[in-house]
């Protein structure tokens, strides 16, 4: 009998009998308040009047009216510069215990975003209450005994400034509690090991050796995994040696590309839970299982802000106009894109963190990603979301029986005519014009806008295929191999370009 198990899920449980009733909205201005009362004396605090905001009768309007927009470029030449120099008290009190390295999407240069000891904890709780929200889930007493496979970036941190910097997976990695060590897999020693391909090795060699019951980890890293432990081990799917497990915490990008070719991995259904954790911090979780949307963590030291997603306010570069409007969460609506905007117990205030969402339901707080700004293709008046692409995707996989899980394109000018020009990371050997003729279709009928630009400027899809190694192998020249990659689902030309020039060494 699974005795700790039990004792276990009864502690989640007895939460659920002590939870008050749930209002997103005061939580959501009792963080703002704490942000503003903490920060009122940083040089940030002090430039944009924090304390005659803290005095407004309107507080959530006068912060909007005071603070602009930043979105990483631009706080960092204002203002992260010189917490990134060492400089104390600039945007949050005191100097940042760990700076989370991001390269976006290009791979080009890391950003270094500050996560202090207030965001350490804050991520923590947060992932407290993913845990507490597994009640839901009807998973048996034993689970809670099994071990938890954390595959995210190495935690093996380097030294910065008299902080430590390394990605916000290996950050979080380092810092789990002393209690959980003992659940933790692959373990501290495997977990340092900086070399990807050496790190999923010596998981191979060790897989036998434990009791997994649950992964967390972004799902094209997760999937390259599992082949390995599969391949080394001579197994037919990974549930032969993992019997146990039953839970997969999928977080960073869309699973939806990932499903088929991940479940092909699998020897019995498991249990998906969809997670938000950017650099910036946890922003939300899966609670229940009766849909896939996420609840916003609205009570722990992010507060959200949410602009209505039009292109008259984002810039070329994936930036807003300083004049777009902004709401809080008591103003938002069903079904409605939003770029999302946040500030944080880390010093970020007002950030365009990049991605677009949707509420599926107010009240819960619950949202999906719709996409990235920089990733919306709206050439020639086409309008494409990167759900809206995803969907596309997933309709070619199961209309050709196939499995997708990799993808990108553009918007490439041929001969003065507008072509999207999809690679799909496939094995499978369809027919490059039957591929682009299907993905044509469906998008006509799954967005009207794509259908008019199709009449119009916008010429025709053309499609090649390429093993999905081949975007595995661009992401490790990119220096982005295994870490908190979002492979680019749309590049501008010149980005594309190199990828074709990449893709052609390959083949």
């Amino acid at each position: 009998m699974a005795i700790i198990g039990n004792i276990i899920k009864g502690i989640i449980h007895a939460t659920d009998i002590i939870s008050s009733e749930y209002n997103a909205a005061e939580e959501q201005r009792a963080v703002l308040i704490n942000l503003l009362e903490t920060a009122k004396e940083t040089k940030f605090g002090k430039k944009y009047q924090f304390k005659d905001v803290l005095e407004s009768d309107n507080l959530e309007q006068e912060y909007r009216d005071k603070v602009p927009f930043s979105d990483y470029n631009q706080i960092t030449a204002n203002w992260w510069q010189d917490v990134q120099e060492g400089e104390k008290d600039i945007t949050w009190p005191g100097n940042p215990d760990y700076f989370a390295l991001s390269s976006g999407t290009t791979g080009k240069t890391n950003k270094r975003i500050p996560v202090t000891d207030a965001m350490v904890n804050a991520i923590r709780r947060a992932g407290i209450q993913q845990v507490l929200a597994l009640r839901n889930f009807d998973l048996p007493a034993d689970f809670f005994e099994k071990e938890i496979m954390m595959l995210g970036s190495s935690t093996d941190l380097e030294v910065y400034n008299n902080a430590l910097e390394g990605e916000i997976s290996g950050i979080s990695a380092s810092n789990i509690p002393f209690w959980f060590e003992n659940y933790y897999k692959p373990g501290k020693e495997i977990a340092k090991i900086d070399d990807w391909d050496l790190r999923i090795q010596r998981i191979a060699e060790k897989a036998a050796d434990w009791d997994i019951g649950a992964l967390s980890g972004i799902p094209s890293w997760m999937e390259l995994m599992l082949q390995k432990v599969i391949d080394y081990n001579g197994l037919n799917n990974i549930h032969e040696i993992w019997p146990n497990l039953q839970v997969y915490t999928s977080g960073g990008v869309a699973f939806g590309p990932y499903k088929k070719s991940f479940n092909a991995l699998l020897g019995k259904p498991i249990t998906v839970i969809d997670t938000y954790l950017a650099s910036e911090g946890f922003i939300a979780f899966q609670e229940r299982p009766e849909t896939d949307a996420m609840k916003l963590v609205t009570d722990n030291g992010i507060y959200f802000e949410f602009v209505p997603f039009n292109p008259d306010y984002i810039k070329s570069d994936g930036s807003l106009v300083q004049n777009a409007p902004s709401l809080s969460i008591s103003e938002v609506e069903l079904n409605q894109d939003y770029v999302l905007v946040i500030s944080t117990v880390a010093g970020a205030w007002r950030y365009l963190i990049g991605d677009t969402i949707e509420f599926t339901d107010v009240k819960r707080a619950e949202i999906k990603i719709t996409g990235r700004t920089k990733f919306f293709l709206n050439t020639v008046g086409s309008q494409l979301s990167v759900n809206k692409l995803n969907d596309a995707v997933q309709y070619l996989e199961k209309e050709f029986d196939i499995e997708i899980p990799e993808y990108t394109l553009c918007a490439n000018r041929i001969n003065d005519d507008f072509y999207h020009c999809w690679y799909l990371g496939t094995e499978a050997k369809i027919g490059a014009e039957k591929l682009a003729k299907s993905l044509d279709n469906f998008l006509k009928e799954a967005n009207k806008n794509y259908k008019v630009a199709r009449s119009k400027a916008l010429e025709g899809v053309k499609v090649s295929t390429v093993s999905p190694s081949v975007f595995h192998d661009w992401s490790g020249a990119n220096k982005k191999k295994g870490g908190q990659v979002k492979m680019e689902r749309v590049m501008g030309q010149d980005r594309f370009a190199e990828w074709e020039t990449f893709v052609a060494s390959k083949i």
